[in-house]
């Protein structure tokens, strides 16, 4: 059986502030993989001395947003007071449960000198139990998470388990993230034992035992076929998935819940600016009309 079961393209998204995406996730061919219903991979962008690439206050409920930088630095601030600068390797985890507010912008430093900003955010569903749990915000810095290295591979453990590292963040369901750097020539068994899995090349080209993936594509994995990763340039890969979700799940904008009532609600609560606001900020994203 082959390993691979679809491919996806991303579709380019202009989120504002000189800040284009490519979206990964939610997409036709497969709507999540694991709890993971949400891809951005944004960059490599240069950002001049004076560059703008903020995104304004927004509101999120129901999910947990997951930022990784690959080069440059995001200043995250949110409506519980948190004020975070993440550089690469660290992670932001933020849980929106019942709702919560925050930006993400350019580091004053970066302002004044300009940055090579490249990264990646991904969001969880929360499980139905814990959509309305309290928000919370988590920074874990490069050096607190397990890494394995040989002379052709590093990898870092985000969130979950593989290759009997454990990554320190606190997840609510079994969760796979991983980021790979690979020399060419490198080959590397993923994982077998996470019911969803899915590879996304960031920069490179690899081969998934024997067909070929370039930079900008994900592959998502038949579930219980072992796959071969191996590195046909020097590359860096994500790998994520999981459990699969308890459930469908709705998404509009910011929002996702298992249920429309409560998006509706969300919706109607960030119009009349019930959710919060982030200390120290006067601007916001409105609510979308579409």
């Amino acid at each position: 059986m082959n390993a691979i079961s679809t491919v996806i393209d991303p579709r380019e998204h202009d989120l504002g502030g000189g800040l284009v995406v490519r979206r990964v996730l939610p997409h036709m061919r497969a709507r999540s993989v694991g709890p993971f219903v949400f891809f951005d991979h944004f960059g490599p962008i240069e950002v001049p001395a004076g560059g703008v690439t903020d995104v304004r206050p927004h509101p999120h409920i129901g999910l947990a947003t997951v930022t990784y930088l690959l080069r440059g630095a995001m200043l995250h601030r949110d409506s519980l007071g948190n004020v975070q600068t993440i550089v690469p390797g660290d992670v932001n985890w933020m849980t929106a449960g019942s709702g919560i507010v925050h930006s993400e912008r350019n580091p004053p430093d970066a302002k004044l000198r300009g940055q090579h900003l490249h990264g990646l955010q991904l969001w969880v569903a929360l499980p139905r139990e814990l959509e309305e749990t309290m928000p919370a915000f988590v920074h874990w810095p490069a050096m607190q998470l397990p890494e394995w290295t040989t002379p052709d591979i590093t990898l870092r453990v985000i969130a979950g388990s593989a290759y009997g590292l454990n990554s320190p963040l606190q997840v609510a369901s079994p969760t796979l993230y991983l980021a790979v750097e690979m020399a060419a020539g490198a080959a590397l068994q993923l994982p077998n034992d996470y019911a969803q899995r899915a590879i996304y090349v960031v920069s490179g080209d690899v081969e998934i035992d024997g067909s070929r993936l370039g930079a900008t594509r994900m592959a998502v994995l038949t579930t219980g076929v072992e796959a071969l990763l191996r590195a046909i340039s020097p590359c860096v890969v994500m790998v994520l998935g999981g459990a699969p979700l308890d459930g469908p799940r709705f998404m509009w904008w910011n929002f996702v819940s298992s249920s429309r009532e409560r998006i509706e609600q969300a919706k109607a609560d960030w119009r009349s600016q019930r959710m919060g606001q982030v200390p120290g900020e006067t601007e916001f994203i409105p609510l979308p009309e579409h």
